[in-house]
């Protein structure tokens, strides 16, 4: 271990940056509110077109999905 004043002064600074990243990290981590609003973001983002309007693909999937649903519905009341 060194007793120069410079190099233990910069030992400390270096390992109170580490420090500081570590907490930050950790925070962002813990902040829930955050990450379920970035995540909602980013599902938002990959639904829907640069104009804000819905892809055409998960239209066609909405749709396809609640004809089968109905599908099955009306061939159950059937049977």
């Amino acid at each position: 271990m060194t007793s120069n004043p410079a190099a233990i002064e910069a030992d400390i600074e270096r390992q109170r940056e580490q420090l500081a990243s570590t907490v930050d990290a950790l925070a962002a981590k813990l902040d829930v509110k955050a990450r379920a609003e970035a995540k909602a973001a980013s599902v938002l983002d990959a639904a829907t077109t640069d104009s804000g309007r819905p892809r055409p693909e998960l239209v066609g999937a909405f749709v396809a999905a609640f004809a089968g649903a109905a599908l099955l519905a009306w061939w159950r009341s059937r049977h």
